[in-house]
């Protein structure tokens, strides 16, 4: 048999690499993982975590707003956006040097810089050459930017998160999580927010009555939402960037994000050459057991374009590794996998979204409930919350939770796991709820909406 300097190589040292990097170490493997940037991937550096801290700071507008409702007197404010990039940052540094503690314990060898592919089974990093049984390609995605006159003057989440200064206006392009998020944390920090969305409104793929919502929360909030409009060009001007719209529209900004999307950040890294197959977009293509078009070569996460969600990745690596480390072969199940856009307010989902459901089930039965949360009631707030179940009509089973308002994201998860043990709704209105709270309606929704009429579906 070949002599190999390890048992397995990881490229790329994000969630998904380094938990199979690590797992694969505690069953006995001798394990390497390249990283070129810092260990702990999109989430940890440059995605979920310090959105979210931008998130929690942003929402401080909001609550010492609300306060004086309760009978606080808060008394002037005043907003530290570089103090509060700093805290950010800081954390992002302590995060990192964990996630290396956790190799260097589990006995992962870090080997730094930009690895490629040399040969099926060698990667070359650093000028140096290593081998390994089996590779695991886990390098994640990238944002995407589409080729139009002055596409050069923009930025994307990634210097988003690091700017040391609020622009008075931006303009976000896009209209999935990535620029929904964003958009509210610009918004609530007192940024003019001008949103472009191609399609008829934002966060394509979710069910409509949360998108609706959504996008009526955020607008009452301050955001401007272009909805079927298309940036033609960009052009640099001495008071900032004016944009070019399909049409004759023209906007004005001081700063222009795009998220527009990711792609597999795959290129050169020599996957072609070795025999690996890509798909058109650039993404690995694997089976159900995150194997290549070579068995020795598996991929995981975002680079595969599969389900493209943290959690995901961490559960295909773990899948991968008891199949091929612990003679436990797992394959991952990507049903009712619950997600959360942490906008403001949060939406969250797990299930089908009504129309999925209606395609796949024929006849369902949809439950919504739509009401101010009890919090505003004395702050004054007008925001409103949208909570949405969706029932095979036929088993009674719950296939689909949406909610749009506070919480939201923590309430999901319990109910996800309602609908991975494929409770029904009669399951959940014998349910007592916990008064008074939002998550109670989800066991407290009796009368179901009318049928669509024909011309609506």
């Amino acid at each position: 048999m070949p002599s190999y300097d390890y048992d397995l190589i990881t490229i790329g040292a994000g969630s998904g690499g380094v938990r199979a990097s690590r797992m694969a170490a505690a069953y006995g493997a001798r394990v390497a993982i390249c990283e070129e940037s810092r260990v702990g991937g999109t989430c940890v550096i440059r995605g979920c975590v310090p959105k979210k801290l931008l998130v929690y700071g942003a929402h401080f507008a909001e609550d010492f707003a609300d306060a004086a409702g309760y009978g606080w007197t808060v008394g002037e404010t005043a907003f530290d956006w570089a103090r509060l990039v700093s805290r950010k940052n800081a954390e992002i540094d302590r995060l990192n040097g964990i996630y290396m503690r956790i190799l260097r314990e589990a006995g992962v060898t870090l080997l730094e810089g930009r690895a490629r592919l040399a040969d099926p089974h060698t990667v070359e990093i650093g000028g140096r050459r290593h081998t390994a049984e089996r590779i695991l390609i886990a390098v994640g995605a990238w944002p995407n930017l589409p080729a139009i006159p002055g596409i050069e003057h923009a930025i994307t989440s990634n210097e988003a998160l690091d700017l040391m200064s609020l622009p008075e206006r931006i303009v976000i392009v896009g209209g999935g999580y990535i620029a929904v998020e964003f958009a509210g944390i610009f918004s609530a920090l007192g940024t003019r927010v001008t949103q472009v969305v191609r399609a008829d409104t934002i966060l394509r793929g979710f069910d409509q009555d949360a998108r609706i919502a959504l996008a009526t929360e955020m607008q009452r909030k301050g955001v401007e939402i272009r909805c079927e409009s298309v940036v033609r060009s960009i052009e640099k001007t001495e008071a900032g960037y004016s944009l070019r719209l399909a049409g004759s529209d023209v906007i004005e900004a001081d700063l222009v994000m795009y998220a527009t999307g990711r792609a597999p950040k795959t290129r050169d890294l020599g996957l072609e050459e070795a025999g690996v197959a890509l798909n058109d977009t650039g993404a690995v293509v694997v089976d159900e057991w995150s194997r290549t078009s070579l068995p020795h070569i598996h991929a995981v996460g975002d680079c595969t374009d599969r389900m493209n969600l943290t959690p995901v990745a961490i559960a295909e690596a773990r899948a991968l590794v008891e199949t091929l480390y612990n003679n436990n072969p797992t394959r991952m199940d990507y049903d009712n996998v619950p997600s959360a856009v942490f906008s403001q307010p949060p939406l969250a989902t797990v299930g089908l979204t009504e129309t999925a459901a209606r395609r796949r089930y024929g006849r369902v039965s949809v439950f919504v409930s739509r009401f101010k949360p009890m919090k505003n009631t004395l702050s004054g707030r007008e925001e409103r919350t949208m909570m949405k179940l969706v029932v095979d009509r036929d088993t009674d089973r719950v296939v689909g939770a949406h909610m749009v308002g506070p919480d939201a994201p923590e309430i999901i998860q319990g109910v996800a796991i309602a609908l991975k043990c494929g409770a029904t709704k009669r399951q959940f209105d014998a349910t007592v709820g916990i008064h008074p709270t939002a998550a109670e309606e989800f066991v407290t929704m009796r009368d179901p909406v009318p049928e669509p009429s024909p011309e609506q579906e």
